[in-house]
């Protein structure tokens, strides 16, 4: 998917293979404040050998640093490439 598509999941670049979600990761926390309750069910996801894993709640996507598919983070998709217009008629 290119950058610019509604689809794209939020991608978090992590350490390590395994990971939690709650979904109100970058929500600001504070005194008698609770940021959990506005996100999901914190859950347990584990990275395989794709490079990443994907919260079933959030869509929230969980990249290892330095496996594939950060890799694939920087490569060119399909809406990358130019449009080539072809030979002009003479």
């Amino acid at each position: 998917m290119s950058p610019s598509s509604p689809f794209v999941p939020e991608t978090t670049i992590v350490d390590t293979p395994r990971v939690w979600c709650d979904g109100a990761g970058d929500i600001r926390g504070g005194e008698n404040y609770r940021p959990a309750a506005l996100g999901h069910p914190r859950v347990w996801l584990a990275i395989d050998e794709k490079g990443y894993a994907d919260c079933g709640y959030c869509d929230r996507r969980f990249v290892l640093k330095g496996g594939p598919g950060e890799r694939s983070l920087h490569e060119a998709d399909i809406g990358d490439l130019p449009t080539v217009d072809g030979p002009k008629p003479a």
